[in-house]
């Protein structure tokens, strides 16, 4: 069984038929070409492929991309304007907040919800509201720290 899906992704009114078992992070991937939003597990453990779906994050590996039928998408290509980096783009590379950067993406995403929801956040709120994301690389010191210094400039 097929479906047309039509939502905003990044901006821009799309469309695609797909199958009805279809997961948004393949509509994303597969059909719309953006590799940003990466898959880590397929499990919802790793939090490599949060984008936001109507202006909160969410697992793309768990949602079926029919669920995004009307919504308002946004993966990491949206942040860079004119070539230059969103502010938490820019704090994660000024704070070493990525090695490897697969769960970069990931961890960027769920960074701008926690700041939506609060602009200051302490070291303790960025390492809770973080527990759905993991990184084989860094031990979350210098993702915290990006994460802060990036609401910090968001702030000013």
């Amino acid at each position: 069984m097929t479906l047309t899906v039509t939502m905003t992704l990044n901006g821009e009114s799309v469309s695609a038929e797909v199958e009805g078992r279809t997961l948004l992070v393949q509509l994303i991937r597969d059909h719309f070409r953006l590799t940003g939003t990466h898959v880590g597990c397929d499990t919802s453990q790793c939090g490599a492929c949060v984008v936001h779906m109507n202006g909160q994050s969410v697992k793309s590996c768990t949602v079926l991309a029919a669920q995004a039928d009307g919504a308002e998408v946004s993966t990491i290509e949206s942040l860079a304007e004119n070539g230059e980096l969103h502010p938490m783009q820019q704090a994660f590379k000024d704070n070493h907040g990525l090695q490897c950067g697969f769960c970069t993406p990931g961890m960027v995403m769920s960074a701008l919800d926690l700041v939506a929801n609060n602009p200051d956040p302490g070291e303790a709120e960025i390492r809770d509201w973080l527990e759905g994301n993991l990184c084989r690389c860094t031990g979350y010191h210098n993702i915290v720290k990006s994460i802060a210094a990036g609401a910090q400039a968001m702030r000013s």
